[in-house]
């Protein structure tokens, strides 16, 4: 029963993790929140100028 009393280093472990990996998903949400206002900010398929793609 004393398993059950004395904390193991594995739940530490899996806490590591978990941190890890929400410093990693993080990033790349920070990463595609970048690429995101950068495709708001110019459009992805621009239209001429001068209407040439209307018949």
């Amino acid at each position: 029963m004393s398993q059950e009393t004395v904390p193991s280093s594995q739940p530490k472990g899996l806490l590591q993790q978990m941190e890890e990996l929400m410093a990693a998903l993080n990033a790349d949400l920070s990463q595609l929140d970048a690429d995101f206002q950068q495709s708001a900010e110019r459009p992805a398929a621009p239209t001429p100028a001068d209407g040439s793609d209307h018949a």
